[in-house]
């Protein structure tokens, strides 16, 4: 017979299933575009999908629509009960660098679910891509349940719970082209409306030619190419892979500027070449250092290092070139 706190805990228990519907494909669009960024995301809670038992694996997961809806579509025909903290819409990995994916919101969630009433066993099997931002032992301490990281990839836990263990290759990060294209349409809307605004403010003020393609080519370069080639850009920080990439996108847009015009004077064409070189590269590397918080190359640390380093450097290469662009249409 179960207890009276065992049954109205278990009517806590809130149901799912592996079903995506119509709605989580256009919120997923939603998400992925960047738009009512924050706003995707469920109640935090215990799920149940299946029919699950006192003896049921329990998996962690955050509030973010894209990492709940991945983790119960890939448990289809699984009986298991998800645990979803409270990460403020964001997804795991970024939620354990902020901390919401954390040692605090994980006690705080298993206590306030009733979860030691609800299953017999005290595991907890967590994303390994949550690990930054949560303390096993201390989990264990306070709430009773030790904590397991199981795969990186969802589609891998049916597996991973079916074998009882976890390969190698379940713990190996892949952020492979695929993974870092899904990345260009957020920052493309992202950058849409600002780049309108630079539009219409260089129409007004007669320099589209000096600044408007200098400016789409560093967009183009930024927020698609960088992505793209990312692993194969010299250097380690990304700041200097955006000085570097943005140099070479600049190349076609100088020899144009050079071959159109024959008899332009060579301190016309230094002043040109210098304005467009470093627009480009200084708008490129800023876009290019927007990827540090969303890929597997970087850290907290490096992060706020590339910042206070280059972000300067960015600031003061862009005002060079804007300044020559604009003297050279006065003059």
């Amino acid at each position: 017979m179960l207890s009276a706190t065992t049954v109205a805990v278990q009517k806590t228990v809130k149901p799912t299933s592996g079903l995506i519907t119509w709605a989580n494909r256009w919120d997923h669009i939603l998400a992925r575009l960047g738009v009512r960024r924050g706003n995707h995301r469920v109640e935090p809670g215990l799920y149940s999908i299946g029919h699950p038992d006192h003896d049921s694996p329990v998996l962690v997961s955050a509030n973010y629509t894209l990492s709940f809806d991945a983790l119960r579509f890939s448990l289809v025909g699984a009986d298991a009960y998800i645990l979803v903290l409270d990460t403020k819409g964001i997804n795991v990995w970024c939620a354990a660098g902020k901390g919401t994916f954390g040692t605090d919101e994980l006690v705080q969630r298993v206590k306030g679910t009733g979860l030691l009433n609800v299953v017999d066993h005290r595991t907890l099997i967590l994303p390994q891509l949550g690990a930054p931002g949560v303390s096993a032992h201390e989990v264990r301490e306070r709430s009773g349940f030790r904590v397991k990281y199981g795969p990186v990839r969802a589609q891998d836990l049916q597996e991973y719970l079916l074998q009882g263990r976890i390969t190698p290759e379940m713990r190996r990060v892949r952020f492979g082209v695929a993974d870092r294209a899904v990345l260009i349409p957020v920052e493309a809307a992202h950058i849409l409306v600002p780049l309108l605004v630079v539009v219409t403010v260089l129409k007004l003020t007669g320099v589209v030619n000096q600044i408007f393609n200098p400016a789409v080519a560093a967009v183009v370069a930024g927020i698609v190419l960088f992505p793209l080639l990312l692993p194969w850009i010299p250097t380690r920080d990304f700041s200097t892979k955006g000085f570097i990439l943005g140099a070479v996108a600049a190349l076609p847009l100088i020899f144009r500027d050079v071959l159109s015009i024959p008899q332009i004077t060579w301190w016309r064409v230094s002043a040109q070449v210098l304005s467009t070189l470093l627009l480009v590269s200084s708008i490129t590397a800023y876009l290019s250092l927007n990827f540090t918080g969303s890929t597997t190359f970087t850290s907290r640390s490096g992060v706020r290092r590339e910042i206070f380093r280059y972000v300067p450097v960015m600031a003061v290469t862009f005002m060079i070139g804007l300044v020559l662009a604009v003297l050279l249409r006065i003059f």
